[in-house]
């Protein structure tokens, strides 16, 4: 069995190393001329990373992150709304990372080319075309600059290929472009001084204005200082920004980012309009996603990560869940049965899974808490039981942990 994949991203990369373990030969074509250590911080689960471990890659991601300790929620005044561990210190037996996308993306990328060989990791390969032939997917790719086309077949094609992804919009000609929430996101990293451990994630403010600050990776030569990751979701001119920029490495605009935190917060243990001043050069892009569609898997080709469920980057879901569409995808396939079957057995039972949380962090996700402490109490407050009892609180929290698959039991329970 060999199973084309487009896309080298996360997802891409994640696929190619679960189908590798199983016994089955993968090929990558990444339309990008180079993997590079390209965005900012993100998260991933202990789900996701029980994932990864299972492949031998938890030495390494030690090495470029941070094993978060414990989540802070906040108002804008940062009084605390909720706060929790994560991860093994809350009694996970696989840590949640904090780590740059890049690093990520470097640790993957090695390991698949040391793994399937660098022969069957293509760079500078944009899909223009697929279709069926027979028992086998034929998909062109053009290299850039007119350097010419290849083809190559498989018996399956997976388009992991990302929000504007063209085997999804080859599956949905009529889909419309991703849908802009009117927020904006602006995130930059820089070396900072410690906070607290060094391993805590502090999250502030509210879905129409939000701070976001946690390290993401730990020099042993400068104990003091994190390399640490912020990030400002806001609420924008719509006449000032179009649609479809989804651009991640898109330069943002220090003085537009800081009207939106600029006498807004009063965290005390940060000022984030010194942390952006002393970040350089940043990135924003419009937090988009799509609706959940009622097929990813069609014949011998499917979707997945972005291509499948882009969500707003709320929650920690987007890389983690992509990696789980990796492992589900090997599993079914290196199952019994036809291709065919093992792609419509991934579909249902990834497609939704994912769907139900596409929806909730349209909501919020379980950044929902803050929300809600800014509506009812917008001003601060005395005694946070006054404004929101624990239960409610918990129920958003702990509720969207579950929805989305990583509850402390869902996490210990699975193999991996």
């Amino acid at each position: 069995m060999k199973i084309l994949i487009a896309g080298g991203g996360i997802g891409g990369l994640a696929t190619a190393l679960c189908l590798h373990a199983g016994g089955i030969e993968a090929e990558v074509f990444e339309q990008a001329p180079s993997v590079r250590e390209l965005g900012v911080g993100i998260n991933v689960l202990p789900h996701a990373i029980k994932v990864l471990a299972t492949l031998g890659l938890l030495p390494a991601l030690d090495e470029a992150g941070i094993r978060t300790r414990e989540l802070i929620y906040t108002n804008r005044f940062g009084q605390t709304v909720w706060r929790e561990l994560r991860g093994m210190d809350a009694g996970y037996d696989t840590p949640q990372l904090s780590i740059h996308r890049g690093k990520l993306l470097q640790v993957l990328f090695q390991a698949a080319v040391e793994r399937l060989g660098p022969a069957r990791i293509h760079v500078d390969h944009r899909l223009v075309d697929f279709q069926e032939r027979g028992d086998r997917v034929v998909a062109r790719f053009e290299r850039t600059e007119g350097a010419g086309s290849i083809e190559a077949d498989g018996d399956a094609l997976i388009g992991a290929d990302g929000i504007h992804s063209k085997v999804r919009s080859t599956l949905y000609p009529n889909q419309r472009q991703p849908i802009w929430s009117g927020i904006m996101i602006w995130r930059g990293a820089v070396e900072w001084p410690t906070y607290q451990d060094g391993r805590t994630m502090v999250i502030a403010g509210s879905n129409t204005s939000k701070f976001v600050f946690y390290p993401i990776h730990a020099d042993p030569q400068k104990p003091d200082r994190r390399l640490t990751n912020w990030a400002v979701m806001a609420r924008a001119d719509a006449a000032k920004v179009p649609l479809g920029r989804g651009d991640w490495n898109r330069p943002g605009r220090l003085e537009e980012t800081l009207t939106f935190v600029r006498d807004k917060f009063r965290l005390g243990f940060i000022d984030p309009v010194s942390l952006i001043e002393a970040t350089g050069p940043f990135y924003e892009y419009p937090n988009c996603d799509r609706d959940p569609v009622a097929r990813w898997s069609f014949g011998r080709v499917s979707l997945l990560g972005d291509a499948a469920h882009p969500m707003y980057p709320v929650g920690s879901n987007g890389a983690s869940q992509a990696i789980l569409d990796a492992i589900c995808l090997a599993r079914h396939l290196g199952g019994v049965g036809s291709i065919q079957d093992a792609l419509s057995a991934y579909d249902t039972e990834r497609r939704t899974a994912t769907s139900e949380i596409v929806l909730a962090n349209r909501k919020g996700g379980p950044e929902g808490v803050i929300d809600m402490i800014e509506k009812r109490a917008p001003h601060g407050f005395d005694d946070i039981e006054q404004v929101a009892t624990y239960q409610e609180r918990e129920a958003i929290v702990r509720g969207y942990a579950s929805m989305a698959g990583f509850s402390r039991d869902q996490v210990n329970r699975s193999k991996g």
